[in-house]
């Protein structure tokens, strides 16, 4: 924590006194514990996904849906110990998984968490739901601790990238990323129908932009093929700061979605998840109040 380098951005600066891009300090912060059954249906199970929601985030997207915590920074602080006590907990109310949700900038401290939760007897598969803006080295660290990455590919241009999430060369980072998440965990594995083991990428489509969702698609499954999953959401809601910015002021319309997931089956797109229904919903957002943070 002295000389941050947890994330592509670097910003080398000591969280035990000052803050980096992230916001984030020296100490993990959560904001929700819970079982959440709105993700992919292979990590749902009968209880739900086991997640954890992070404080703080080192991107800056403008229609972030849980932007209290990732730009305002909501959560409570947990320590090392604290933090393997939830994980065991989740396993204890059935969680088909344990579900990290914006992590990266906590990496060394969960790592830690994990290695002493399995000392306890967390046997349950670790999910990494990152923002796929990541450094090799730091992936690195989740080698023999992930089972499955769960990283949002938001964008192929970089211009999209800059304007709304600040993340200059944000694709060429991202791309490389996930193919490290590849190499660390390899082809999706299944018992039943929970996935124990794999990659599955989630790409949110933004109004105006489905060309951009079909250059995603496209180097997807040219450099993966079916050894991976693909999530496709239509789930965007103009939120937060959206509205200022004139492309992503709307929903997605149904042609531009339909769009998008008819070019996926027109290249060969087998393992894929699509959305049916109107998922843009304010309801569809967590409510952070940070249940199950504290002992009790």
């Amino acid at each position: 924590m002295e000389a941050c380098e947890l994330c592509p951005r670097r910003c080398r600066v000591d969280r035990v006194n000052r803050f980096g891009f992230c916001k984030a300090g020296e100490n993990l912060r959560v904001a929700l514990v819970s079982l959440h059954e709105w993700e992919e249906p292979c990590l749902v199970g009968e209880r739900g996904a086991g997640t954890i929601f992070f404080s703080h985030c080192n991107l800056r997207c403008v229609y972030c849906q849980n932007f209290s915590i990732s730009q305002e920074g909501f959560g409570e602080e947990v320590s090392i110990e604290r933090l393997a006590e939830i994980f065991i907990e989740q396993q204890k109310r059935g969680a088909a998984n344990i579900e990290l949700v914006t992590p990266t900038h906590y990496t060394d401290k969960i790592c830690a968490a994990i290695d002493l939760a399995k000392e306890g007897g967390l046997s349950l598969p670790i999910v990494w739901n990152s923002n796929a803006y990541e450094n090799l080295e730091t992936l690195e660290l989740l080698r023999g601790r992930v089972d499955i990455f769960l990283p949002d590919l938001k964008y192929f241009d970089d211009e999209p990238a800059k304007n709304f999430s600040s993340a200059p060369n944000y694709f060429s980072i991202a791309s490389a990323a996930i193919k490290k998440m590849f190499e660390l965990v390899g082809s999706a594995k299944f018992d039943g129908d929970k996935m124990i083991r794999g990659v599955i990428v989630r790409h949110l489509v933004l109004p105006n932009h489905r060309r951009d969702a079909m250059k995603i698609i496209d180097w997807l499954y040219e450099t993966f093929g079916d050894e991976i999953f693909i999530s496709l959401m239509n789930q965007y809601t103009p939120i937060y700061r959206a509205a200022d910015f004139k492309k992503i002021s709307r929903t997605l319309t149904t042609f531009e979605y339909d769009s998008v997931v008819e070019h996926a089956a027109e290249l060969g797109v087998k393992n894929c998840f699509v959305q049916i229904g109107k998922t843009a919903d304010k309801n569809f957002i967590p409510n952070f109040n940070l249940d199950n943070v504290n002992r009790f």
